[in-house]
């Protein structure tokens, strides 16, 4: 799986011109899955996500968590986090999962949000959807799990 996380001051999510998802002070993640992926890898990103102590203390440093500043989370999914822009000019999404999987380690990712004390605000799998951020920092990390478990490399 693999995510663009976004410190933000506020971010929201519209489908056809009415906002469905909207925060204040948090995280934007947009969530890309790949044919391989399990509930595990979407534990684990979950988990190190929502861990993240991006936001800064009393002496300017990134020392804070979620919980510190009383965050929040907005989920988008991307798929187009797996488009491959080797070859030509268009890029292919072949290495993205199918439908089926793709929405349901979204699902997955958005249950674990809440258990973990999350409730995230999100869009909708497959919408076409506009999202609106104001980044703050700018900070934006990119987390693959690929590169973060010990699970063997893939494409």
């Amino acid at each position: 799986m693999r995510a663009v996380l976004t410190r933000v001051s506020s971010a929201s999510v519209s489908i056809r011109g009415n906002v469905v998802g909207k925060i204040g002070k948090g995280f934007l993640i947009l969530l890309g899955v790949g044919p391989e992926d399990t509930e595990k890898e979407c534990r684990y990103l979950a988990e190190k996500a929502l861990g993240l102590r991006i936001f800064t203390d009393e002496q300017d440093k990134m020392n804070l968590g979620l919980e510190a500043v009383k965050g929040e989370v907005l989920v988008v999914s991307q798929f187009t986090l797996y488009g491959n822009c080797r070859k030509g000019r268009r890029p292919s999404f072949t290495g993205a999962a199918g439908p089926e999987l793709g929405n349901a380690l979204y699902e997955k990712f958005l249950s674990i949000c809440e258990e973990l004390g999350y409730p995230p605000q999100h869009g909708e799998f497959g919408a076409d959807m506009q999202v609106e951020s104001v980044n703050d920092g700018p900070v934006t990390l990119i987390l693959d799990t690929d590169e973060l478990m010990d699970a063997p490399r893939r494409g």
